[in-house]
């Protein structure tokens, strides 16, 4: 039974560990300096406990095996957690063939600011629509597409800082 709850606090702490590894490195990217920091701590703190364990008993392949699984589970479950955070902003680039100015009009009413450019695409004329958003209204914004054009061409990009306009009023 010991064994057992061995490799399992080794498979948990490797899989926090990793879990955190991935938030963190997302956090840096993100630009979020002390968030990265303090889970950068924590996580350094886990790993020490994991792979002292490991390093312990390395006759054992079942604590290998455990921490191989923490570590796979672990990146898994980082990029789950990071999803449903939803930390950031985006950039929305639309283009849309049909009536520009309805989708417009519906995007503005939910609240996000839309910017529109005309465009001369391979069969005429078309709009450019760029939307910055926060991540987690992406399924929002994505849905009222759906209702006015769902062939519209659709590219989502990170954005790593944000300095004016009608969005930055928003978020405050």
């Amino acid at each position: 039974m010991e064994l057992v709850l061995g490799y399992l606090l080794i498979f948990t702490a490797k899989t926090a560990d990793m879990s955190m590894a991935t938030v963190r490195t997302i956090m840096s990217m993100r630009g979020r300096r002390l968030e990265a920091f303090l889970i950068g701590f924590i996580e350094v703190i886990i790993w020490i406990v994991a792979i002292g364990r490991v390093l312990d008993n390395l006759d054992d392949p079942f604590n290998v095996i455990a921490y191989a699984l923490g570590f796979a589970s672990g990146g898994y479950v980082g990029i789950i957690l990071e999803e449903r955070m939803a930390i950031g902003d985006l950039i929305v680039q639309v283009i849309t063939y049909k009536k520009a100015m309805n989708l417009v009009d519906s995007i503005r009413e939910a609240g996000f600011g839309v910017t529109v450019v005309e465009g001369n695409g391979r069969y005429g004329i078309n709009h450019l629509l760029n939307v910055t958003i926060q991540r987690k209204n992406l399924a929002k914004l994505h849905r009222i597409l759906d209702q006015h054009d769902a062939t519209a061409f659709v590219t989502v990009t990170d954005a790593r800082a944000i300095k004016g306009g009608y969005f930055t009023k928003m978020k405050r």
